[in-house]
């Protein structure tokens, strides 16, 4: 059960925290009211304090409900300014991995695509330059490793993220035919499944940025969890 679910930090200074957001658990409270990790880290921080009002901490990057791994969130609202204002300059970095369902054509390059949100389906669809309300996207890619399986070809890949879009990363690779494992929202593979993914095979693995006090470069690094990556290391050998 999510209620039952802890946030891990993995850094915490009077500016801000470092966590590894759990796969299938919203980062705000949405219409399930399903426990999410802004409330879990307030609870934290309003315990650490000891203070009758409600602690600050402002969410300055997404990750969708179904993808797990690392987050950083603000403590105060200069931090919150300092830490958006990074992303705004790309100097905050943000690595991922994950899963796809087929074979790459090239083990290494860049997709550079313009997407489109729709407001009313939660959906974002790759749309030709010039559209209104479009934004560009762009990441590389890298291969890891690839293997087949009695599902198909799965392909293990390094993501850097230049651009933060609406499910951008998903989004990317289904319009090539390389749908994430277990997206049940753009993948065709899993779109018809009677099975319930509260999880796909994509997770932050890094995270660089300046601390918004000090100025120090911080880095932070986990190793990816969730089937996806379970089912690359074990049918692998």
């Amino acid at each position: 059960m999510l209620k039952k679910k802890r946030v891990p930090i993995v850094f915490e200074d009077d500016a801000v925290i470092v966590c590894e957001k759990p796969a299938g658990m919203p980062v705000q409270s949405d219409h399930t009211r399903d426990m999410d990790m802004l409330t879990i880290l307030k609870h934290h921080i309003f315990e650490e304090q000891n203070s009758e009002e409600e602690p600050y901490l402002a969410v300055v990057h997404r990750l969708d409900r179904p993808v797990g791994g690392l987050m950083v969130l603000a403590k105060t609202k200069e931090a919150a300014a300092n830490l958006s204002e990074q992303i705004q300059n790309f100097e905050f970095e943000k690595n991922y991995q994950a899963v796809v369902c087929g074979n790459l054509r090239e083990d290494f390059g860049t997709f550079e695509d313009y997407l489109l949100k729709n407001g009313k389906t939660n959906k974002t669809e790759v749309v030709k330059a010039g559209t209104p309300g479009a934004r560009k996207a762009e990441l590389d890619y890298e291969l890891i490793d690839c293997i087949e399986t009695k599902e198909g070809v799965l392909t293990w890949i390094l993501v850097i993220l230049h651009t933060g879009r609406h499910h951008q990363i998903r989004v990317q690779f289904a319009s090539r035919g390389l749908g994430l494992y277990g997206d049940t929202k753009y993948n065709p593979k899993f779109q018809k499944t009677k099975k319930k993914y509260t999880e796909i095979g994509l997770y932050s693995t890094r995270i660089s940025f300046n601390h918004p006090v000090t100025g120090e470069r911080m880095t932070f690094k986990i190793e990816p969890s969730g089937e996806a990556f379970e089912k690359m290391d074990v049918e692998a050998f």
